[in-house]
């Protein structure tokens, strides 16, 4: 979940049974904050070295891997439209480190509304650059439809492509304005 708007006084009513919550709340301000909850009979626990002194509203929880299955770290991300630079850089640096160590699935709301996902390119040099990271890094999105009015904001990335099958999106929760996938 992206744009919790939660902060401390929501703890009493976010929880539901039969799932484990990690969330990060944004801290000194309204809006933003990423929340992911995770079925209890999976062995997890958060990825506590990447967001120490970070203001990335980003969250990693490591989900054991069963019999031959390998872990995988599932990552909840927002962007908001005005982040800085410097914390698009710090956010790849955390996604491409995780990378090189275990299989990973991150989705949440990037807000990069110029990219075009059916040519892999971008109007601007920040959504090129982080189109370029991706690449680099071999992450791949499979969201194919648009998530918010005619853009694809809403994305899900991962270094396995066979982790991610059958992304279709399902309508809006709430008062939200953008689809689930």
């Amino acid at each position: 979940i992206t744009e919790t708007w939660w902060d401390e006084s929501h703890d009493w009513n976010i929880t539901i049974g039969g799932y484990n919550l990690f969330k990060r709340n944004r801290p000194n301000r309204k809006g933003g904050g990423v929340a992911l909850y995770v079925r209890n009979d999976y062995t997890c626990e958060e990825v506590q070295d990447l967001n120490s002194e970070s203001h990335i509203e980003s969250i990693w929880v490591k989900i054991k891997g069963e019999r031959n299955n390998g872990d995988v770290t599932v990552g909840v991300y927002y962007r908001p439209p005005s982040q800085t630079e410097d914390l698009d850089d710090a956010f790849m640096e955390q996604m491409i480190k995780l990378s090189k160590r275990t299989d990973l699935v991150v989705m949440g709301d990037f807000n990069y509304p110029d990219i075009c996902w059916k040519t892999n390119s971008a109007k601007t040099i920040r959504s090129n650059n982080f189109l370029t990271s991706l690449e680099d890094g071999f992450i791949v999105q499979k969201v194919e439809e648009a998530t918010r009015g005619s853009a694809l904001l809403d994305l899900i990335l991962t270094n396995r492509e066979e982790l991610v099958n059958g992304v279709e999106g399902v309508g809006s929760l709430g008062g939200s304005d953008h689809v689930l996938e």
